[in-house]
C-alpha cells in the first residue's frame, strides 16, 4: 500500500506539512451537493446510490484537494440494516423505531442480511477507490456502538442520552447484547469496506462524552477496542482511526489501545494537553472549532496557527473537532488549505 500523507502519518511519521480531509467535507455548504443531492430526492436515496454517492464523495477531492475521501454515507444505516426502520425528518434529522426490549434485540438480523442490505455501500467503496488517486487515502466508518445503541433506543439523538442511559442501568443484560450485537455488526460492516477498497476505517463514538466510570470503560472503551483488534487480525494492513467525542481526560486511555492508530480529537480539548499526553504516543487528528469555518477572518487564521504550532513536531492529521457545518463558507476552506501549505 502506498504510504501517502495520511498513511505516513498513521505509521506514526510526520510531514513537514500535515495532511487534512475535514469530517462532513460532502454536504451542504456545497452548491454541487446540494445539487446531486436534490437530484437523488431523499437523503437515504443519496446514501444507497452508488453513482451519486460516488459523485458527492469525490467531491471535496475535486475541489480542494484534500488528502482524503470519506465515504460518503451514515451511522444509522448499520442499524437499518439490522432491521429497524429508519427514515429522516425535514429539520428534525434521523428517526427509528426504538428499541422497547428483549424480543426486539433479539429480533436483529443476521450478518448476512446486514451484508445484504449494504452491498450498495461497500459498491460505492468499489468504485470510489477506483476512480481516486492512490496519493488520495480512502476512509470508511461506522459509528462506534454506544452511540449507534443511543439513536437505536431512543429512536432519535438528543444531547444527555438519557433514554439509553435509562434503559443501560434497568436493564443491564439486554443493554449488553445490544452492544455485543452492534460490535459483532460493526466489525463485519467495516471489515466489508476494507475489502471493496477502504485503507482506514474511522469509529466515530460521537456521545462518548455522555459516558463516565466503568460505564465508559465498558460501553466506550471496551467496544472500540474489541472492534480494532478483530479488524487488525482480518486486515493487517489497515489503519485504525477512533473518535472518542467529548471524553476529556479519557482520550489519554485511548493510548494503551493498540490496534487503534489515531485518536481523533474534539475541540474541547486544549492541544498543549494533548501535545503532552496523547501525541507522544499515538498520532492525533483535529481539532479546529467548525464555527472558525462560518466566521473566517483573522481569527481562524490565529486558531490554524496555535494548532499547528502545538503538534507541528509530532505525527497528526489537520481536521475538525466535529463535523463542517451546512453554513461554513467554502471560501474560509481555500484560506485553511493555503494557510497549511505555507
Amino acid at each position: 500500500m502506498l504510504e501517502n500523507k495520511i498513511m505516513r502519518v498513521l505509521n506514526n511519521k510526520r510531514n513537514k506539512t500535515p495532511p487534512v480531509w475535514l469530517m462532513r467535507q460532502a454536504g451542504r455548504y456545497l452548491k454541487e451537493y446540494r445539487d446531486v443531492r436534490e437530484k437523488a430526492g431523499g437523503f437515504l436515496d443519496l446514501c444507497y446510490n452508488p453513482e451519486l454517492a460516488k459523485e458527492v464523495t469525490l467531491q471535496p477531492i475535486r475541489r480542494f484537494g484534500f488528502d482524503a475521501a470519506i465515504l460518503f454515507a451514515d451511522i444509522l444505516l448499520l442499524p437499518q440494516a439490522l432491521g429497524r426502520k429508519l427514515w429522516f425528518e425535514t429539520g428534525e434529522g434521523p428517526r427509528l423505531n426504538p428499541i422497547l426490549g428483549r424480543k426486539d434485540i433479539d429480533n436483529l438480523q443476521n450478518i448476512d442480511v446486514m451484508n445484504g442490505f449494504l452491498e450498495n455501500i461497500y459498491e460505492t467503496v468499489r468504485i470510489v477507490r477506483s476512480e481516486l488517486s492512490e496519493e488520495k487515502t480512502l476512509i470508511g466508518f461506522a459509528g462506534a456502538p454506544w452511540t449507534v445503541a443511543t439513536y437505536m433506543i431512543a429512536g432519535k439523538g438528543g444531547d444527555d442520552q438519557k433514554a439509553a442511559k435509562v434503559y443501560m442501568t434497568r436493564n443491564p443484560e439486554d443493554f449488553r447484547m445490544l452492544i455485543d450485537k452492534l460490535t459483532l455488526a460493526t466489525i463485519e460492516y467495516l471489515s466489508e469496506q476494507i475489502k471493496a477498497g477502504a485503507g482506514v476505517v474511522k469509529i466515530f463514538d460521537s456521545w462518548a462524552g455522555a459516558l463516565g466510570g466503568t460505564y465508559f470503560k465498558n460501553y466506550v472503551y471496551e467496544p472500540i477496542k474489541k472492534i480494532s483488534q478483530e479488524i487488525k487480525k482480518r486486515h493487517p494492513e489497515a489503519k485504525v482511526i477512533a473518535f472518542p467525542r467529548g471524553c476529556g481526560a479519557n482520550y489519554k486511555s485511548f493510548c494503551d489501545l493498540k490496534f487503534v492508530d489515531c485518536i481523533a480529537l474534539d475541540s474541547t480539548v486544549p492541544p498543549p494537553w494533548i501535545k503532552k499526553e496523547v501525541q507522544n504516543i499515538k498520532a492525533i487528528q483535529g481539532n479546529l472549532d467548525p464555527i472558525h469555518l462560518v466566521t473566517g477572518g483573522d481569527e481562524l487564521l490565529r486558531q490554524i496557527d496555535y494548532i499547528t504550532d502545538n503538534y507541528n513536531k509530532g505525527p497528526y492529521i489537520f481536521n475538525l473537532g466535529h463535523g463542517i457545518t451546512p453554513d461554513a463558507d467554502p471560501r474560509n476552506v481555500e484560506i485553511l488549505l493555503k494557510r497549511l501549505s505555507q
